[in-house]
């Protein structure tokens, strides 16, 4: 064998390690993996009850409840659709109605939503950058708006 054949069968070897590698993580992570979903994405993508999600969008004005315990109700919004969502745990000391949110969880069989964990912006700028992909993709977005203190 010729140094040229040596290299290019080195390189042949080592690109198909790595592909396999590749593969294998990818393979493992496929039942992982959470995808970031607005409330009318569900609708539209056919995603089933009992699937873990993450569901992106703005919590509605006026629909935060809390009832004894930890629990919680409010609805998440896209402009087009919203979505009924339980959470019962502490929820982030930023969070609150008309501010971007993330939730992760499963969604039931009557089109709610079940939260397992809530994620909330950060400072009065902050808005996830699904979210704020989604309202620019829905026409919904204006930069000068996210940069303006919301009220109290």
């Amino acid at each position: 064998m010729t140094r040229k054949q040596r290299r290019l069968t080195l390189i042949g070897v080592a690109g198909t390690v790595l592909l396999a590698a590749v593969g294998l993580v990818l393979f493992a992570l496929s039942g992982k993996i959470t995808l970031f979903v607005t409330p009318a994405d569900i609708a539209a993508k056919n995603i089933g009850p009992g699937q873990q999600i993450r569901l992106g969008g703005l919590v509605k004005v006026g629909s935060v409840v809390k009832s004894d315990g930890a629990a919680v109700r409010f609805e998440i919004e896209d402009t087009v659709k919203t979505i009924k969502v339980t959470y019962a745990g502490v929820l982030p000391d930023l969070f609150r109605e008309g501010q971007g949110v993330v939730t992760e969880g499963k969604l039931t069989a009557d089109g709610g939503f079940v939260a397992d964990t809530v994620l909330a912006k950060h400072d009065e700028t902050y808005m996830p950058k699904e979210v704020a992909d989604s309202l620019k993709a829905q026409g919904h977005w204006n930069p000068a708006d996210a940069n303006k203190p919301k009220p109290q």
